[in-house]
């Protein structure tokens, strides 16, 4: 070896490795290869001090503020007892609310296509004057 002075061994107990680029654990100030900087992955006994997560209510996806020491699971269940905005109707609005005026189609469009001639309110299949047999103009309207 020509130059052992670099690098720093990881300070993992079982690892040990000889690391030429070593990460510095943002907590516990302790020098890790790639395969242990992770919080989980060396156990980081200071890994409270910066693994800050902000629960989300998965009713209203909202962002619940928890407060050092509470576990977070009794403040997002707190939250959906008493704060949350969640509405169960809103999800089961229909999207297909425009019906095609033709008689005999039941489709339904999502936007509402609507005939210059006659004004009525038709699926893509329906939409020309000459497929919805159209009354609504008094000229003569030719196939071509």
């Amino acid at each position: 070896m020509e130059l052992p002075w670099l690098g720093e061994h990881c300070s993992e107990r079982t690892c040990r490795q000889l690391d030429f680029l070593p990460l510095k654990c943002g907590a516990c100030g302790e020098v890790f290869c790639k395969d242990h900087i992770r919080y989980d992955d060396h156990k980081c006994s200071s890994a409270y001090k910066k693994n800050v997560q902000v629960p989300v209510c998965p009713l209203c996806n909202t962002p619940i503020p928890v407060q050092k020491g509470e576990i977070p699971d009794i403040v997002v269940g707190a939250h959906m007892d008493r704060d949350c905005k969640y509405n169960p109707a809103q999800q089961k609005q229909k999207i297909f609310t425009n019906k095609c005026g033709k008689p005999g189609c039941k489709r339904k469009e999502v936007m509402k296509v609507v005939c210059e001639e006659c004004g009525g309110s038709f699926c893509i299949k329906h939409r020309h004057p000459l497929d919805h047999d159209c009354r609504g103009s008094s000229q003569p309207i030719s196939k071509a």
